[in-house]
């Protein structure tokens, strides 16, 4: 796909549905190497379980050519201060009262990254967690996604327990 050119819309951020499995895979798999991203089943059974955790930002290019998946953020709570590795296959560890907002992945297609696609949809994501009264947000990233994360608050506690894809993660904490 060719880097995408106006006229196109940005649609407001929304929720996911259990219909937006095919989208969401889709551009999952394109963002993250095979180690790292999220099986079909994994997100499948996410979004089963808390498909209001899925913050997604779509682009419209017109009346006869349908929406596209720009970016989405995705996550799950928990009473857990710290993500898991097994966090990211078992839905069932999602506490609907949990104080922390667990981020899993912030996903931007790659014809439309470098624009702020992606921080807008991850300030959604932060204010949501702050209006239902989480402690805060945790996420993981690697080393040259630092500065970044920071960028929006959130702070470095050092190296995560986290083997997840096989590679070294930062494990970065926003607090309200």
């Amino acid at each position: 796909m060719s880097t995408p050119t106006p006229p196109f819309a940005l649609l407001p951020i929304r929720t996911a549905t259990v219909q937006d499995l095919d989208a969401i895979d889709r551009l999952e798999q394109i963002c993250f190497p095979p180690a790292e991203a999220a099986s079909r089943a994994s997100i499948s059974s996410r979004l089963a379980v808390f498909p209001d955790h899925f913050w997604l930002l779509e682009a419209q290019h017109g009346p006869d050519m349908g929406t596209q998946l720009v970016s989405f953020v995705n996550g799950m709570v928990t009473d857990q201060p710290h993500l898991l590795d097994e966090m990211y296959d078992d839905a069932g560890m999602h506490n609907p009262q949990g104080a922390w907002q667990m981020i899993f992945g912030v996903d931007t297609h790659p014809d439309y990254r470098h624009r702020g696609y992606a921080g807008r949809v991850l300030r959604h994501a932060i204010e949501t967690a702050r209006e239902q009264g989480r402690r805060g947000v945790v996420l993981t990233c690697k080393d040259r996604l630092v500065q970044f994360y920071a960028a929006f608050g959130f702070q470095d506690e050092g190296m995560s327990a986290s083997t997840h894809g096989g590679v070294p993660w930062h494990e970065m904490r926003l607090t309200f």
